[in-house]
């Protein structure tokens, strides 16, 4: 695409970081959902999204791709902002583990995919373009499945939609659901509370921002390896654009290793609540963390310090495998700590989370290969790794210390 349009690398690189940008401005549309219900919001911002692709795939200039972009990400962040609550209304909590550990698994493993089937497409198709048309083709598909097995499940709306069809069968208006009873609510007010909470409990809740801070450094990490896996594997080992789209097979392998750990953390979590004489606490979601914190700090220095042409390229790979493991559990403790600590304002918190977390992602590809090239792939990543070393101390903080935290919080549940 940079042939077709002549510009910078940072101007290149802006079409990634305003796509990811645009999720990250996504919570808008949870509250919306709770006015008209999850299906509505997936059909309308998927259309959204579908449409918005469509300028991209033609686009004469990079400055239609990276508006594009953007839009794409805005329309496409219902999926991430809502579909948890969607998990929530199918599964009680008894069995919301494995669905969860799918709900997370999905947002990792599909960029760790994109680099390496875009790769494929780029190099044996005739046009980039291609790759904007083959989405456009999966999004088409996507969205006729919306529509014919993707039915209503919020509660709320459902009981509503029951009591209006009552009210037209019977003729009797005194048919109403919960949600047509209470005070009236607009979704203008409905939308600023729910934009405004994230931001007060960044602020008022010391391990919501500290573990936001950590997780916006684990994907800004990955979105940095956008650029970097690139620069890194074709300089040191001559590796051309669908090879380079392969040594993303680690961190894509990774996720669902992570993932089929969840059985091990279910017993984890049981034995330690049978300490307590059967009470669950928050806490108790934090090992994961805990474990995953060295993971992802050795897989950073088990990758910076293998890249160099004279060692095999499956060694700095593999290091990106422990990387993923950890990142995994890190993000699978934290969400679900999140949820278990703040029950009533859950959505809040992960909207808060989401909105750090991906403007670090954001940010990270616009300095990515600026800092390889400065400081040489193996210190560039070092310096990543100490990053993560200095964090590496508050998830066994938290785990030991939360209680006490949580006890004076005006957010948490307090037990």
């Amino acid at each position: 695409m940079a042939n077709s349009f002549p510009t910078t690398r940072l101007i290149s690189t802006i079409g990634l970081s305003s796509f990811v940008l645009g999720i990250a401005l996504g919570p808008f549309w949870s509250p919306l959902a709770e006015f008209y219900g999850r299906r509505p919001i997936y059909l309308v911002s998927f259309l959204s999204f579908l449409i918005f692709l469509i300028p991209s795939a033609v686009a004469q200039n990079i400055e239609t791709i990276i508006v594009t972009r953007f839009l794409q990400g805005l329309a496409g962040s219902a999926f991430l902002s809502v579909s948890g609550g969607t998990v929530g209304d199918l599964f009680s909590r008894d069995d919301m583990q494995a669905p969860m550990a799918l709900f997370t698994l999905a947002p990792f493993v599909g960029p760790s995919t994109g680099p390496l089937i875009g790769g494929l497409e780029n190099t044996f198709l005739p046009s980039w373009r291609w790759t904007h048309y083959i989405v456009l083709m999966e999004a088409g598909v996507i969205l006729a499945a919306l529509w014919f097995f993707v039915p209503e499940t919020y509660h709320p709306v459902l009981l509503a939609h029951k009591a209006a069809r009552l009210r037209k069968s019977t003729g009797d208006p005194r048919h109403l659901a919960p949600m047509e009873t209470g005070p009236p609510r607009s979704v203008r007010q409905t939308i600023s509370v729910s934009l405004l909470r994230p931001l007060q409990m960044l602020y008022h809740e010391p391990m919501c921002l500290i573990l936001d801070l950590y997780s916006a450094v684990l994907l800004g990490l990955l979105y940095l390896f956008f650029g970097a896996f690139p620069l890194i594997f074709s300089t040191n080992h001559g590796f051309n654009l669908w090879q380079v789209g392969l040594t993303f097979l680690g961190i894509l392998v990774s996720m669902p290793l992570a993932a089929l750990t969840t059985p091990f953390w279910h017993r984890l979590r049981g034995r330690l609540a049978e300490r307590r004489g059967g009470r669950e606490e928050p806490e108790d979601q934090l090992p994961m963390v805990v474990l995953g914190a060295p993971l992802i700090t050795g897989g950073l220095f088990w990758f910076g310090f293998t890249t160099y042409p004279h060692i095999h390229w499956i060694v700095p790979i593999l290091g990106s495998l422990v990387f993923g493991i950890g990142t995994m559990l890190a993000f699978t403790g934290i969400f679900t700590f999140l949820v278990d600590a703040y029950p009533r304002y859950a959505a809040s918190a992960l909207a808060g989370n989401a909105l750090v977390r991906c403007s670090f992602a954001a940010a990270f590809p616009l300095f990515g290969i600026q800092l390889y090239e400065g400081l040489g792939f193996q210190w560039a990543t070092g310096l990543l790794a100490f990053v993560t070393f200095a964090m590496l101390p508050f998830p066994y903080l938290f785990f030991r210390y939360g209680k006490r935290l949580r006890s004076r919080s005006r957010y948490a549940k307090v037990t």
